[in-house]
């Protein structure tokens, strides 16, 4: 098997796993800041790097900036964040390239994420982007969160750790990853859905999750279509003139 289909089958994984822990992360932030003036909104912004690491398994160390904002009514609408978002970062690349410099989504100047690893080794290399979202087959994020406070109809409360949350990826190599983040799932399963391989020992005929962008609901695959225009608009950017 080629070391590059082993290293990118992991990274497959650890995109989503990351995704997976930055989405508990901003459930707990959100719920613990849930009707104050300082409220989370339900979506954030994920953007993904690699650095060589000769050391670790397959040589790489991902790296995971986000973006996360206040609550608003603007913040409450996932694909028009996105569309917003691969404007302002087309607006930047522009204005940066017009005064002779290369903006990156890092900063220093128009800087696109507020948390995570926002200083990388240098050379870290742009490999995808993602989502975090709160609100999941449970309901809407606001309307949840208040049924957290409310309280059951049986009189049962839950908390931040029982509510699913979803991430969505996209990856330079064409992978497209949705995480159904579960709680309360059965023992091994991940809730990962990738329409490229995650075990490329494995030999697979068949992927129900090969055209995984199309499937869904209408509000799904806009997300999937707002999310894949900002990813071409960052791989446009960073990576030009880089071999691939």
């Amino acid at each position: 098997m080629p070391v590059e289909a082993r290293r990118w089958a992991d990274l497959r994984k650890q995109v989503a796993y990351r995704s997976k822990r930055l989405n508990t992360g901003h459930m707990v932030e959100a719920d613990q800041r849930f009707g104050q003036r300082d409220a989370l909104g339900p979506h954030g912004v994920m953007l993904f790097f690699v650095s060589d690491a000769p050391a670790e398994p397959h040589g790489y160390q991902l790296h995971t900036a986000y973006r996360l904002w206040l609550a608003s009514p603007e913040s409450d609408d996932l694909p028009r964040l996105l569309a917003d978002l691969a404007e302002v970062a087309a607006e930047n690349a522009a204005r940066s390239a017009s005064a002779g410099r290369r903006w990156h989504p890092l900063g220093p100047d128009g800087s696109m994420v507020n948390g995570g690893d926002m200083s990388q080794p240098a050379g870290a290399t742009y490999v995808g982007v993602g989502v975090t979202t709160l609100d999941s087959e449970q309901g809407r994020w606001h309307q949840v969160a208040r049924t957290l406070r409310e309280g059951l109809a049986t009189g049962r409360h839950l908390s931040a750790f029982d509510l699913k949350g979803q991430c969505y990826a996209l990856l330079t190599d064409g992978t497209a990853l949705h995480v159904d983040r579960d709680p309360h799932a059965r023992l091994g399963v991940d809730g990962i859905r990738c329409n490229k391989t995650l075990a490329p020992e494995r030999i697979t005929y068949y992927n129900p999750h090969e055209h995984l962008t199309e499937q869904g609901d209408d509000n799904t695959r806009e997300v999937w279509r707002q999310l894949g225009a900002l990813h071409h608009t960052l791989t446009a950017h960073l990576l030009a003139g880089r071999p691939a």
